[in-house]
Protein backbone atom coordinates (compact mmCIF):
# COMPACT_ATOMS: atom_id res chain seq x y z
CA UNK A 1 0.00 0.00 0.00
CA UNK A 2 1.20 3.51 -0.79
CA UNK A 3 1.45 6.15 1.91
CA UNK A 4 3.21 9.49 1.98
CA UNK A 5 6.14 9.96 4.34
CA UNK A 6 4.20 12.66 6.19
CA UNK A 7 1.21 10.37 6.76
CA UNK A 8 3.50 7.51 7.74
CA UNK A 9 5.21 9.63 10.40
CA UNK A 10 1.84 10.82 11.70
CA UNK A 11 0.56 7.24 11.92
CA UNK A 12 3.72 6.03 13.66
CA UNK A 13 3.30 8.81 16.19
CA UNK A 14 -0.20 7.50 16.94
CA UNK A 15 0.45 3.76 17.13
CA UNK A 16 4.08 3.38 18.27
CA UNK A 17 4.07 3.90 22.07
CA UNK A 18 7.75 4.87 22.28
CA UNK A 19 7.73 7.39 19.43
CA UNK A 20 8.25 10.27 21.86
CA UNK A 21 11.30 8.47 23.31
CA UNK A 22 13.10 8.39 19.97
CA UNK A 23 15.73 10.84 18.79
CA UNK A 24 15.16 12.66 15.50
CA UNK A 25 17.66 10.35 13.79
CA UNK A 26 15.88 7.26 15.17
CA UNK A 27 12.51 8.59 13.99
CA UNK A 28 13.92 9.09 10.51
CA UNK A 29 15.42 5.58 10.51
CA UNK A 30 12.18 3.95 11.62
CA UNK A 31 10.17 5.94 9.08
CA UNK A 32 12.46 4.76 6.27
CA UNK A 33 12.26 1.16 7.54
CA UNK A 34 8.48 0.96 7.96
CA UNK A 35 5.96 -0.11 5.31
CA UNK A 36 2.17 -0.16 5.21
CA UNK A 37 0.48 -3.44 4.27
CA UNK A 38 -3.10 -4.62 3.80
CA UNK A 39 -4.17 -8.21 4.52
CA UNK A 40 -7.61 -9.69 3.93
CA UNK A 41 -9.34 -11.68 6.68
CA UNK A 42 -7.77 -15.10 7.15
CA UNK A 43 -4.45 -14.23 5.51
CA UNK A 44 -1.30 -15.60 7.19
CA UNK A 45 1.09 -12.87 8.34
CA UNK A 46 3.69 -14.58 10.54
CA UNK A 47 4.53 -18.26 10.35
CA UNK A 48 6.27 -19.19 13.58
CA UNK A 49 9.70 -18.84 15.15
CA UNK A 50 11.59 -19.46 11.89
CA UNK A 51 9.80 -16.49 10.34
CA UNK A 52 10.74 -12.90 11.23
CA UNK A 53 8.37 -10.42 9.63
CA UNK A 54 9.16 -7.50 11.93
CA UNK A 55 7.23 -5.46 14.48
CA UNK A 56 3.52 -5.26 13.64
CA UNK A 57 1.55 -2.11 14.45
CA UNK A 58 -2.20 -2.38 13.88
CA UNK A 59 -3.65 0.62 12.05
CA UNK A 60 -7.03 -0.91 11.23
CA UNK A 61 -8.74 -4.22 11.93
CA UNK A 62 -7.70 -7.09 14.17
CA UNK A 63 -5.05 -9.83 14.22
CA UNK A 64 -5.21 -13.31 15.73
CA UNK A 65 -2.18 -14.91 17.34
CA UNK A 66 -2.24 -18.62 18.06
CA UNK A 67 -0.36 -21.82 18.81
CA UNK A 68 -0.49 -24.67 16.30
CA UNK A 69 -0.05 -28.23 17.55
CA UNK A 70 1.63 -31.04 15.62
CA UNK A 71 -1.85 -32.41 14.96
CA UNK A 72 -2.96 -29.12 13.41
CA UNK A 73 -5.08 -27.94 16.35
CA UNK A 74 -5.08 -24.19 16.95
CA UNK A 75 -5.35 -22.34 20.27
CA UNK A 76 -6.05 -18.61 20.03
CA UNK A 77 -3.87 -16.57 22.38
CA UNK A 78 -4.84 -12.94 21.90
CA UNK A 79 -6.17 -10.55 19.24
CA UNK A 80 -4.22 -7.31 18.76
CA UNK A 81 -6.42 -4.46 17.46
CA UNK A 82 -6.01 -0.79 16.53
CA UNK A 83 -3.15 0.81 18.42
CA UNK A 84 -1.74 -2.55 19.51
CA UNK A 85 1.71 -3.80 18.66
CA UNK A 86 2.90 -7.36 18.13
CA UNK A 87 6.57 -8.06 18.75
CA UNK A 88 6.25 -11.85 18.68
CA UNK A 89 6.52 -11.56 14.90
CA UNK A 90 10.05 -10.18 15.38
CA UNK A 91 11.40 -13.24 17.15
CA UNK A 92 14.78 -12.99 15.40
CA UNK A 93 15.64 -9.87 17.42
CA UNK A 94 14.13 -11.08 20.70
CA UNK A 95 16.02 -14.16 21.93
CA UNK A 96 13.57 -14.66 24.80
CA UNK A 97 10.93 -15.81 22.29
CA UNK A 98 11.64 -19.52 22.09
CA UNK A 99 8.19 -20.81 21.08
CA UNK A 100 6.26 -20.79 17.80
CA UNK A 101 3.48 -18.22 17.57
CA UNK A 102 1.48 -17.76 14.38
CA UNK A 103 -0.27 -14.56 13.33
CA UNK A 104 -3.21 -14.29 10.91
CA UNK A 105 -5.55 -11.46 9.96
CA UNK A 106 -8.73 -11.95 12.03
CA UNK A 107 -10.46 -9.27 9.92
CA UNK A 108 -9.31 -7.19 6.99
CA UNK A 109 -6.36 -5.38 8.51
CA UNK A 110 -3.91 -2.58 7.74
CA UNK A 111 -0.50 -2.90 9.39
CA UNK A 112 2.64 -0.88 9.70
CA UNK A 113 5.58 -3.29 9.72
CA UNK A 114 8.92 -2.12 11.11
CA UNK A 115 11.83 -4.05 9.60
CA UNK A 116 13.44 -6.32 12.23
CA UNK A 117 17.00 -5.13 11.59
CA UNK A 118 15.92 -1.52 12.17
CA UNK A 119 14.06 -2.32 15.37
CA UNK A 120 16.95 -4.43 16.62
CA UNK A 121 19.47 -1.63 16.07
CA UNK A 122 17.33 1.00 17.80
CA UNK A 123 16.52 -1.37 20.65
CA UNK A 124 20.24 -1.89 21.28
CA UNK A 125 21.00 1.82 21.43
CA UNK A 126 17.85 3.18 23.09
CA UNK A 127 17.05 1.84 26.61
CA UNK A 128 13.44 3.08 26.39
CA UNK A 129 12.81 1.01 23.28
CA UNK A 130 14.49 -2.04 24.84
CA UNK A 131 12.34 -1.67 27.97
CA UNK A 132 9.21 -1.33 25.81
CA UNK A 133 10.08 -4.46 23.85
CA UNK A 134 10.65 -6.68 26.87
CA UNK A 135 7.63 -5.25 28.67
CA UNK A 136 5.50 -6.16 25.65
CA UNK A 137 6.93 -9.68 25.57
CA UNK A 138 6.34 -10.11 29.32
CA UNK A 139 2.73 -8.97 29.01
CA UNK A 140 2.08 -11.29 26.07
CA UNK A 141 3.75 -14.19 27.86
CA UNK A 142 1.44 -13.59 30.81
CA UNK A 143 -1.54 -13.81 28.45
CA UNK A 144 -0.16 -17.01 26.94
CA UNK A 145 0.21 -18.57 30.39
CA UNK A 146 -3.38 -17.60 31.25
CA UNK A 147 -4.64 -19.29 28.08
CA UNK A 148 -2.64 -22.45 28.80
CA UNK A 149 -3.92 -22.51 32.37
CA UNK A 150 -7.47 -22.36 31.01
CA UNK A 151 -6.78 -25.18 28.56
CA UNK A 152 -5.07 -27.45 31.09
CA UNK A 153 -6.93 -26.86 34.33
CA UNK A 154 -10.38 -25.36 33.67
CA UNK A 155 -13.40 -27.46 32.71
CA UNK A 156 -14.62 -26.97 29.16
CA UNK A 157 -18.10 -25.76 30.08
CA UNK A 158 -16.56 -22.97 32.17
CA UNK A 159 -14.11 -22.07 29.42
CA UNK A 160 -16.91 -21.94 26.86
CA UNK A 161 -19.09 -19.74 29.07
CA UNK A 162 -16.17 -17.36 29.64
CA UNK A 163 -15.46 -17.27 25.91
CA UNK A 164 -19.08 -16.54 24.95
CA UNK A 165 -19.34 -13.69 27.44
CA UNK A 166 -16.08 -12.17 26.19
CA UNK A 167 -17.12 -12.47 22.54
CA UNK A 168 -20.52 -10.91 23.27
CA UNK A 169 -18.78 -7.98 24.95
CA UNK A 170 -16.37 -7.62 22.02
CA UNK A 171 -19.27 -7.60 19.53
CA UNK A 172 -21.27 -5.17 21.70
CA UNK A 173 -24.40 -7.24 22.10
CA UNK A 174 -25.86 -10.63 22.95
CA UNK A 175 -25.68 -11.93 19.37
CA UNK A 176 -22.29 -13.39 18.43
CA UNK A 177 -21.50 -13.81 14.75
CA UNK A 178 -19.35 -16.93 14.63
CA UNK A 179 -19.30 -20.63 13.76
CA UNK A 180 -18.70 -23.77 15.79
CA UNK A 181 -15.46 -24.26 13.85
CA UNK A 182 -14.24 -20.81 14.88
CA UNK A 183 -15.10 -21.39 18.54
CA UNK A 184 -13.30 -24.75 18.46
CA UNK A 185 -10.24 -23.17 16.88
CA UNK A 186 -10.16 -20.34 19.41
CA UNK A 187 -10.49 -22.71 22.36
CA UNK A 188 -8.17 -25.39 21.01
CA UNK A 189 -10.88 -28.02 21.05
CA UNK A 190 -12.65 -30.31 18.61
CA UNK A 191 -15.70 -29.03 16.75
CA UNK A 192 -17.78 -31.96 17.98
CA UNK A 193 -17.00 -31.10 21.61
CA UNK A 194 -17.99 -27.47 21.05
CA UNK A 195 -21.23 -28.42 19.29
CA UNK A 196 -22.25 -30.84 22.04
CA UNK A 197 -21.62 -28.28 24.77
CA UNK A 198 -23.42 -25.51 22.88
CA UNK A 199 -26.43 -27.78 22.38
CA UNK A 200 -26.40 -28.50 26.12
CA UNK A 201 -26.30 -24.75 26.80
CA UNK A 202 -29.25 -24.34 24.43
CA UNK A 203 -31.27 -27.06 26.18
CA UNK A 204 -30.63 -25.27 29.46
CA UNK A 205 -31.95 -22.04 27.94
CA UNK A 206 -28.64 -20.17 28.16
CA UNK A 207 -28.07 -19.67 24.42
CA UNK A 208 -29.96 -19.88 21.14
CA UNK A 209 -28.15 -21.40 18.18
CA UNK A 210 -28.72 -20.53 14.55
CA UNK A 211 -26.63 -20.71 11.40
CA UNK A 212 -23.58 -18.49 11.85
CA UNK A 213 -24.71 -16.98 15.15
CA UNK A 214 -24.94 -17.74 18.87
CA UNK A 215 -27.31 -15.58 20.91
CA UNK A 216 -26.91 -15.36 24.68
CA UNK A 217 -30.37 -15.76 26.24
CA UNK A 218 -29.32 -16.06 29.88
CA UNK A 219 -26.08 -14.13 30.47
CA UNK A 220 -26.45 -14.17 34.30
CA UNK A 221 -26.37 -17.98 34.31
CA UNK A 222 -23.34 -18.01 32.02
CA UNK A 223 -21.59 -15.61 34.38
CA UNK A 224 -22.31 -17.94 37.30
CA UNK A 225 -20.87 -20.85 35.32
CA UNK A 226 -17.81 -18.81 34.33
CA UNK A 227 -16.96 -17.80 37.91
Amino acid sequence: MDITEKDLRRTLELVLPVWDKLSLAEREYITRSTTLHHFTAGSPIHGGRDDCVGVLLVVRGQLRTYFLSDEGREITLFRPHYGSSCLLSASCVLPTITFDVFVDAQTDVDLLIIAPNCFNKIMQQNPSVEAFAYRQVAERFSEVMWVMQQVLFVSFDKRLATYLLAEAAAQHGLRIVTTHDTVARDLGSAREVVSRMLKYFEREGWVKLSRGTITLTNPPQLKILAE
